[in-house]
């Protein structure tokens, strides 16, 4: 028969790494990524916990006659970006969230 986790330090491991999480989500509101449609055209920033701080479009991809194309690389961008700050996300959390192996409890 398996040996039962000690239940105390099963505890004490999930109370650190409630700890380590919190601060690697507190860490990602200060990461930045950007990311760029229509060859620098538009450029998004966005926080690791997903906050748009910036959108810049060039002057230059202003046409009157064609929003549409403006519309398109603004929307690529953004989701460009957001899709960086996830896997920032990610990154970061997954290898604390991967610990719960260690515990002793699988599956989990």
């Amino acid at each position: 028969m398996p040996q039962q986790p000690n239940m105390q330090q099963l505890l004490k491991q999930a109370q650190k790494m409630q700890q380590d999480m919190l601060a690697a989500q507190e860490s990602l509101k200060d990461e930045i990524v950007d990311a760029s449609a229509g060859g620098g055209m538009v450029t998004v920033r966005v926080t690791g916990d997903l906050e748009v701080k910036s959108i810049t479009i060039d002057p230059q991809a202003v046409d009157p006659d064609d929003v549409e194309l403006l519309q398109d690389m603004v929307l690529a961008a953004v989701n460009e970006a957001l899709r960086s700050a996830q896997e920032l996300a990610s990154s970061k959390l997954g290898g604390i969230a991967g610990g719960l192996g260690g515990l002793g409890l699988p599956g989990l």
